[in-house]
């Protein structure tokens, strides 16, 4: 294989992956609700890997034990969450704002890791946690300080936080349950018990699936198809035969394509103190996600 495949590889599926916000903009500028918006991904996505799961994990899904089988049923809530509140947050706040916040989850994994796991941080992950935190309130301080297109952008940023944190639950979660089982079965099972927990909460919204228009339902499956399944497979075959490191450090030009995607598409701008803070934010994520990788890469050689 040529050596250069898995970088090539893995720069097409952050550039996918990146499409996704303009996706969910162009949907809600098409009359779709951002509750029809996440359940629609996540619905798609789960029925089209399903034959493929069905063929090569049904029998390892009739063996989970029942602990596990919750966990997978928790995660998948909070993938719900997740997708959620991000999605909503494009309503309210920029996309550069957005996809920046909500990409913040290696901050909070560092965090909890520590208040639920009990593992002592680093330096360097102390470090990332007041670079991200200072980039976040620099964000949320040019979102008060200039006049914005976007009607609340504190009120979508905070949902981009929360989109992060729901992220992070999603994260621990599949740390502690993919040691019991594969890769496709725990993304099934999580996949489908997050369309079902978005279905189920967008009919209970009084949401309606029907008086969706095609154009509409054309780029909801775009986004199943693009970032939600070809994006992150991308990633997952490019971890295979590059760092763990390389991969996470690429995984953050995803909010840089979606700012330079909307500035292009949707004429976003930017201030000076915005850029400072995705600065502060995307250097704080790097060296998080850096040392956060250092500590499972010290518990595995600690177990060999």
């Amino acid at each position: 294989m040529n050596r250069s495949a898995p970088f090539l590889v893995l720069g097409i599926g952050v550039v996918i992956v990146s499409t996704a916000s303009i996706l969910i903009r162009y949907a809600q500028a098409d009359g779709a609700s951002s509750a029809v918006i996440a359940a629609g991904r996540l619905a798609i996505a789960a029925l089209l890997i399903t034959p493929y799961a069905l063929r090569r994990v049904g029998p390892e899904v009739l063996r989970i034990r029942r602990k596990d089988l919750l966990l997978c049923v928790a995660s998948g809530v909070l993938l719900a969450a997740h997708f959620w509140t991000w999605i909503v947050s494009l309503e309210y706040t920029s996309v550069a704002n957005s996809t920046a916040l909500v990409t913040t989850n290696p901050m909070w994994v560092a965090l909890l890791s520590a208040w639920l796991l009990r593992e002592r941080p680093r330096r360097a992950q102390i470090a990332g946690v007041a670079l991200t935190i200072a980039g976040t309130v620099l964000i949320f301080l040019a979102s008060n300080s200039h006049g914005s297109a976007a009607s609340s952008p504190a009120l979508g940023n905070s949902l981009a936080l929360l989109g992060a944190l729901a992220a992070s639950g999603y994260l621990l979660i599949g740390r502690s349950v993919r040691g019991n089982m594969s890769l496709l079965c725990y993304i099934w099972l999580t996949y489908s018990f997050a369309a079902i927990a978005l279905i189920a909460a967008a009919i209970a919204g009084g949401e309606t699936f029907v008086g969706v228009s095609t154009k509409a339902w054309l780029l909801i499956a775009a986004m199943a198809i693009g970032p939600q399944l070809l994006g992150h497979t991308a990633f997952n075959w490019a971890l295979r035969r590059l760092s763990a490191t390389v991969v996470a450090v690429s995984i953050l030009g995803e909010p840089i394509g979606s700012a330079l995607l909307a500035w292009w598409l949707l004429d976003e701008q930017f201030v000076a103190l915005q850029l400072a803070g995705f600065a502060a934010l995307l250097t704080g994520i790097f060296v998080a996600a850096r040392a956060e990788l250092a500590t499972q890469s010290g518990a595995d050689e600690s177990r060999s």
